[in-house]
């Protein structure tokens, strides 16, 4: 072999395996940090043949989806899709024309305002834009679901603040105002009012929107740290496929009215359904 030669199957070789870094580079980075499955813990919320339009746009035609006690389970699919929808049909805000919600082993389909809230208490969520009061400060807010939910006492209150606060990074920030802060911090202020009474399931809407890419990672590591510190079942809706895939233990794919996969993560990089390959690979629009 001459000299030229052995230079240039080396360097051949030097460059296959730097795209096989890289390729694996790409699918640690989707897969996240939790390498192994947890085993699947018992159905907590259950839509069953979920029926939902807006005037003459159908948003839901017989939507089926479990979501089980401690999972993190995210919901993805283009933008108008009605991902964010099924988070209100469980709050009870928006009621589907059809279907089965269970929450707890209660159904909450048909519930009226009064017999809701205490499937309400159990339920905790990030609005998309953190939706903070800007007349409140940053203690009013956290402070607000727990005097909705009946806490009264004044010292109770704020060491609750303080230490949910404290959990999403932002300790001694009670003072500030709404205005003050960074997008990123609102949202992690919404966070902590969302964890403030805690609640059994918490729900995100859009968690990382209009975020930079290093408060996206801040919010994903949060949404994976609050999981595994309290317990808690999470769903996620996203368009975000890269936050998608370092939160969830499963991913759910709306598209076309209905949940048309569902899967571990590691699933879906092998999934065969061909609406699944084109979302992945962005070839269904936003």
């Amino acid at each position: 072999m001459t000299t030229v030669t052995a230079i240039s199957s080396v360097s051949a070789s030097s460059s296959q395996d730097s795209e096989r870094a890289s390729e694996r580079r790409g699918l640690d980075r989707r897969r996240g940090e939790r390498r192994l499955r947890r085993p699947l813990g018992e159905p907590l919320i259950v839509f069953r043949d979920i029926w939902k339009r807006f005037g003459s746009t159908v948003i839901y035609e017989g939507l089926d989806l479990v979501v089980h006690k401690g999972e993190t389970i995210t919901i993805v699919g283009g933008s108008g899709t009605g991902k964010s929808v099924l988070l209100k049909c469980l709050l009870g805000l928006i009621a589907p024309e059809k279907g089965s919600i269970k929450a707890f082993g209660e159904e909450v389909t048909g519930l009226g305002e009064r017999q809701m809230r205490p499937v309400r208490a159990r339920i905790g969520m990030l609005f998309q834009g953190a939706a903070l009061f800007d007349s409140l400060s940053v203690f009013d807010n956290v402070a607000y679901p727990l005097r909705q939910h009946g806490w009264n006492d004044p010292s109770t209150i704020s060491a609750r603040v303080s230490e949910v606060l404290e959990m999403v990074n932002l300790p001694g920030i009670e003072a500030k105002w709404p205005a003050e802060l960074s997008g990123g911090m609102k949202k992690r202020v919404g966070l902590a009012r969302a964890i403030a009474i805690e609640p059994e399931v918490l729900l995100y809407d859009e968690p990382t929107t209009g975020l930079d890419p290093t408060n996206v990672k801040r919010i994903d590591q949060l949404i994976i740290d609050l999981q595994e510190r309290l317990g808690v079942t999470s769903i996620v809706v996203t368009h975000d496929m890269d936050s998608a895939f370092r939160v969830s233990d499963r991913l759910a794919m709306l598209y076309e009215r209905r949940i048309v996969w569902t899967g571990f993560k590691d699933e879906v990089e092998v999934a065969e359904d061909p609406v699944v390959r084109a979302f992945i690979e962005g070839n269904i629009g936003e």
